[in-house]
């Protein structure tokens, strides 16, 4: 924490440079750094006195003639209260990508399987407005395909807070649903699988080389609810950058120039996260481990019947709850694969 205050007391006097805005981008982008900086380390100092009021009253408490016994419910209170706020300073402090306090893009593909992926993937997708919500992250639908009979075919979802990214990566991969089907009338057991892309929404201000030669833009009328714009105009825009193959589009939003600029920010985030997969394989290769990606990269299980659980294939983390975790309490494996991420670097 030391050097967040000196990185803070160094911003605080650039901020009061005359010729500071004579760049407004960057002007915006340090002042934007000093708040954030302000609040983590006002938030780390709050524990801090904390703590040490908590541990006065507790050594006044222990010197009472029943031995502090009336205050030891407060007191327990308090200390879970703090433990709680100290797990989640901590979780911060193991995230030290690049673009982990960025805002996120989640997308969602549902596996072969027909309605039972398809139905998987929607069900993962409220998993994460769920875990969203709990986090008080604000969200928006940019894209989907419904399925034929039920669920999504895919979808994509903007996830709009700080340190988002950071904490959803851990969830990218493939996910394996194990459970009785409500679609089969034998009522048999089936497995399903959905791929979840996770990516940094890039700011406006990050270099990111798009050449407009190498986009492929087409326009469509969209489907799906949308209002009174839906399948009358052509207002869905379909972005394929050509060097790489990467293929966005997007419908929601009620205008093609709006649609547009939310592909293009997505397009951003996958050239990103591409380059930064790119990273990690060289990484790997370097320690000397294989790096498979893929289908077969299967990260996490959820199992309904015939016992129920879910486990994270990386990391271990288990929970015999499946239905708060599908109903976003997803702290205890996003923890385990930060940890295991620090393991990792720790190794190399």
């Amino acid at each position: 924490m030391p050097e967040k205050e000196v990185e803070l007391s160094e911003l605080t006097s650039r901020s009061g440079d005359p010729g500071l805005w004579d760049d407004p981008a960057a002007a915006q982008a340090l002042l934007r750094r000093a708040d954030e900086l302000r609040e983590e380390v006002g938030s780390w100092r709050d524990l801090e006195a904390r703590a040490i009021a908590l541990a006065e009253i507790a050594e006044l408490a222990g010197a009472e003639p029943d031995g502090g016994a009336a205050m030891a419910a407060d007191l327990d209170r308090d200390l879970v209260a703090l433990n709680a706020d100290w797990t989640r300073m901590e979780g911060r402090l193991l995230m030290s990508d690049p673009y982990d306090e960025r805002p996120s893009i989640v997308s969602v593909h549902a596996g072969a399987g027909g309605t039972e992926s398809q139905d998987w993937a929607e069900m993962l997708l409220r998993m994460y407005l769920r875990w969203a919500e709990r986090n008080r992250y604000r969200t928006e639908i940019l894209d989907q395909t419904e399925g034929e009979e039920a669920g999504l075919k895919s979808v994509t979802v903007a996830i709009d807070g700080r340190w988002a990214y950071g904490r959803l990566k851990s969830e990218r991969g493939v996910h394996r649903l194990v459970r009785i089907s409500p679609f089969d009338s034998q009522k048999r057991r089936h497995t399903s699988f959905a791929l979840v892309e996770v990516m940094p929404e890039i700011a406006d201000d990050v270099a990111v080389e798009i050449d407009e030669k190498d986009l492929r833009v087409d326009t469509y009328r969209a489907s799906g609810a949308g209002g009174q714009h839906v399948n009358k105009t052509d207002s869905a825009v379909r972005l394929t950058h050509l060097p790489t193959g990467i293929v966005v589009t997007c419908q929601n939003e009620r205008s093609q120039t709006q649609n547009r600029e939310r592909a293009m920010a997505v397009l951003r985030a996958k050239l990103v996260e591409r380059q930064m997969e790119e990273r990690e394989v060289e990484m790997a290769r370097l320690r000397g481990v294989h790096v498979e990606a893929g289908w077969g990269n299967q990260i996490r299980s959820y199992v309904l019947q015939p016992y129920t659980m879910v486990k994270d294939l990386r990391t271990g983390v288990e929970s015999g709850n499946p239905t708060t975790v599908l109903d976003g309490d997803l702290d205890a494996f996003i923890e385990g694969y930060l940890r295991s991420r620090i393991g990792q670097v720790a190794g190399t």
